[in-house]
């Protein structure tokens, strides 16, 4: 896989800068196509943004009556996880805090990645907001949002349930 850290040295002659705004957005393009080129196998559950915020990986499927929505989320304390809809939007957010141990004085080494996230979810029909239940348990989440054409746009928290 390569490593998406180190990138070609373009100078002033093709008016590229370290400065440039578009530097991030490349970066994030990079890692999408790194990621959707690589073996399934060499992808981690929860990959890093490049800010250190964490991306929970998800899957969506749709059958005649509803959306279910499925998110890894190890190592993540149901209580710092929140399920929102808001405009047929589903906004899964939280956080993953890092442990910490009172002596840390000798060589410390981490790849597991800390900090917030949010992803948030179109959902092409309307949804009875009412009905829509978030799950979870060891470590994933399932939302299941019942379909309903007739349904009014609405605001809602959903409740987090653990089993």
């Amino acid at each position: 896989m390569a490593n998406r850290d180190l990138a070609p040295w373009r100078g002033a002659s093709t008016g590229w800068t370290p400065f440039d705004p578009f530097t991030s957005f490349r970066q994030e393009m990079d890692r999408l196509f790194d990621d959707f080129l690589s073996p399934a196998t060499t992808r981690t559950a929860m990959p890093s943004g490049g800010n250190g915020n964490i991306r929970p990986s998800i899957d969506l499927k749709e059958n005649d009556g509803a959306y279910v929505v499925t998110a890894e989320l190890p190592g993540i304390d149901p209580k710092d996880v929140q399920v929102d809809l808001h405009d047929n939007v589903l906004a899964i957010s939280g956080e993953k805090r890092e442990e910490h141990n009172g002596g840390d004085n000798g060589l410390r080494y981490t790849e597991r990645a800390f900090g917030r996230f949010e992803r948030r979810i179109p959902l092409a029909m309307d949804v009875d907001a009412d009905k829509v239940e978030a799950k979870f348990k060891n470590g994933v989440l399932v939302i299941e949002a019942p379909k309903n054409p007739k349904a009014q746009e609405k605001t809602r928290h959903i409740q987090v349930r653990t089993h």
